[in-house]
């Protein structure tokens, strides 16, 4: 780990603080208080009951889901990049996260009947339909073996379309049109409704990209070479596609599930700390996981905050910071790592 990840990981440390901090009814002296309570296992004297209640039950776990979405989001974003070899793709970009979206409401609406706990049946909705959408993405964008960046990038414009119509036609067909509203709010992104119960699946799979990109971090250093010179230095180049596709889905369904769909997160941090860290995935993928998770950290404190007596949804903060950062890039002559 080096000094910029340190550096990222204490901005983090704080962003958490004052994410839990930040707000009325709550000082930050009365957030220490909770914080410490429950960290020390009820060492103390014990906070207001209502304190408690606010600070662990509600923003405690918000904060939590935002720390853990943002960071999953940015790490399959540097995956995705080198997955295709250029910095303007991400999982919202190449149609996954639509996908995902159009999976979660099938079952969120009621159209789907859950085979499992709901916990586990929204998740696997939303897997198995980001899944499907970047099968089709990546199936349209390949010829003869190899990839075409252009195409991939209009297919999976083309297809995150496709899957936002689909998803508003669910929406609009919902046999319960009074969750119409809280359906839509969701589909923006939100922390709103986050518990401790809704940590453990995005949880468990963020964990999984994480532990396993850090696995494959050198044979994703060989695939920025290309396709013929990764196979020359071992690299099972299909396969690793494969994994990366089936990684991406699964934690990009799962973070949908759990906030719905937020865009342009995996597109600017990955691309930011390349910046410092350079191309490394040992460096890239730890630090793209922690800024992402400090950027949306802070972004859902912007999304609290901006309106006096209302909240927007996050998925409105990312966009306006991340459509500008993207019509950047595509402005330049030329995209490339490093």
């Amino acid at each position: 780990m080096n000094r910029w990840t340190f550096l990222l990981v204490f901005i983090a440390l704080i962003s958490v603080f004052f994410s839990v901090s930040l707000g009325r009814e709550v000082s930050v002296t009365d957030a220490l208080q909770v914080l410490w309570y429950h960290a020390s296992f009820g060492l103390g004297s014990p906070p207001d009951p209502i304190v408690d209640r606010i600070v662990w039950n509600l923003r405690f776990p918000r904060t939590l889901l935002a720390f853990i979405v943002g960071g999953g989001l940015a790490m399959i974003g540097a995956a995705m990049q080198t997955l295709v070899r250029n910095p303007l793709a991400e999982p919202y970009i190449l149609g996954i996260s639509g996908g995902a979206t159009a999976g979660a409401s099938l079952f969120y609406l009621g159209f789907l009947p859950p085979l499992f706990s709901k916990a586990l049946s929204m998740p696997l909705a939303a897997f198995l339909g980001g899944l499907c959408a970047i099968i089709i993405v990546y199936s349209v964008a390949g010829s003869r073996g190899r990839i075409s960046v252009s195409r991939l990038l209009l297919a999976g414009v083309a297809i995150a379309s496709l899957m936002g119509a689909l998803t508003s036609f669910i929406t609009l067909s919902s046999p319960e049109p009074d969750r119409l509203r809280s359906v839509l709010f969701w589909l923006l992104g939100s922390f709103h409704l986050a518990q401790w119960s809704t940590l453990v699946w995005p949880t468990i799979a963020v964990s999984i990209g994480l532990v396993v990109l850090m696995i494959l971090s050198r044979p994703l250093d060989g695939m920025l070479t290309g396709d013929e010179s990764a196979h020359s230095l071992g690299v099972a180049v299909e396969s690793m596609k494969r994994i990366l596709i089936v990684l991406a889905s699964l934690v990009t369904g799962s973070i949908v599930a759990a906030s719905g769909a937020i865009g342009f997160v995996g597109l600017i941090v990955p691309h930011a700390v390349r910046s410092f860290t350079g191309v490394t995935h040992r460096k890239v993928i730890p630090a793209s996981f922690i800024g992402g998770a400090v950027f949306m950290l802070w972004a859902d404190v912007a999304a609290r905050m901006i309106l006096p007596n209302a909240q927007l949804p996050v998925g409105i903060v990312t966009a306006l910071c991340g459509v500008p950062f993207f019509l950047i890039l595509l402005h330049k002559k030329q995209h490339h790592f490093g």
